[in-house]
């Protein structure tokens, strides 16, 4: 059922008016006008406490308008995914490149003039939104900010909320030129790009952010800094009766593993190789790095076994 209608047709029942709503939302009569009438799509439920206010002004259950406006934009969403990307309006993509730093702007440029809408402006712009995203989305929660905000913008407090309401519901393929002058442009200082990993870095402005630089990877780049191997792994290493034959792939994989209370022994991951081994646990149309084989090593010591049959023992 239709968000919007279930909505007006509870006011009614309530003989309530929409600027009711609004102020028991926190938000402008303006921005529910808007929503009542489609002009504005339900904002996304986890970037808001919007719904639990009406819910509570409407008299529904909690939860009950964001279930409705999850379905309508699951809706909207498998519309736009069969329609083809349009490019951007000029607006957006000369920011994206003014923001850019100059070294590599000249090339930036030659990229995404050759295609509209190519995948790197693709990426680049769903990178810089995300972060200016984030960037809304905390100043939402923090009314000093948002009085702060708004006085810089001349706007108050709730016609700053339904703009941001209005931001954080919006994508690459329909970001307009009002969300770039009022919240990427100045929420974006400045951003580059590794072409050869397309790792993007983006530097925030310090007035609205309360972090300088966020990164973002796109490619594996090995072992995180900061991670040192489990000590189970390292014994794992050292004993041949465990390791010996395991390939530099399956290695990789298990090194990668990470735990968070509980420390895996050596015997743990003399396991998990067995588990990538055996064919049972993946799909036929997989490809483990090895053919399942039994080990005729024992664990903790690389005697060979008397007998032809082989086999592990404590």
């Amino acid at each position: 059922m239709d968000m919007s209608f279930v909505i007006r047709q509870r006011l009614q029942e309530l003989r309530r008016e929409q600027r009711d709503l609004a102020a028991a939302a926190q938000v402008t009569e303006s921005y529910i006008s808007q929503l009542l009438s489609r002009k504005k799509a339900p904002p996304a439920t986890e970037r808001t406490d919007l719904y639990d206010r009406m819910d509570a002004f409407l008299e529904f259950p909690s939860g009950h308008l964001a279930a409705m406006a999850q379905a309508q934009r699951l809706e909207e969403l498998k519309r736009k995914l069969a329609e083809i990307p349009a490019p951007l309006f000029r607006e957006p993509r000369e920011l994206l490149l003014r923001k850019c730093k100059p070294e590599s702007r000249s090339l930036v440029r030659e990229i995404f003039e050759k295609q509209a809408f190519g995948e790197l402006e693709r990426l680049v712009s769903q990178t810089l939104l995300l972060a200016a995203k984030g960037v809304a989305r905390e100043g939402l929660k923090v009314e000093k900010w948002l009085r702060r905000a708004g006085k810089l913008r001349r706007q108050s407090p709730e016609e700053l909320r339904a703009g941001i309401l209005e931001f954080l519901n919006t994508d690459v393929f329909n970001i307009s030129v009002e969300h770039c002058s009022s919240f990427l442009g100045p929420a974006i200082e400045t951003w580059d790009i590794d072409l050869k990993t397309f790792s993007l870095e983006v530097g925030l402005s310090k007035p609205l952010a309360s972090a300088r630089v966020v990164r973002f990877q796109y490619v594996e780049t090995g072992t995180l800094p900061g991670i040192a191997e489990e000590p189970g792994f390292k014994e794992f290493l050292r004993n041949e009766g465990m390791s010996g034959d395991a390939s530099e792939e399956e290695l990789a994989l298990l090194k990668r593993l990470r735990f968070y209370r509980l420390r895996p022994s050596a015997l743990y991951y003399y396991r998990e190789l067995q588990s990538l081994r055996d064919p049972l646990h993946f799909t036929s149309g997989s490809k483990p790095g090895k053919s399942p084989q039994r080990d005729s090593r024992r664990i903790g010591n690389t005697r060979r076994q008397p007998s032809g049959k082989n086999a592990i023992r404590p």
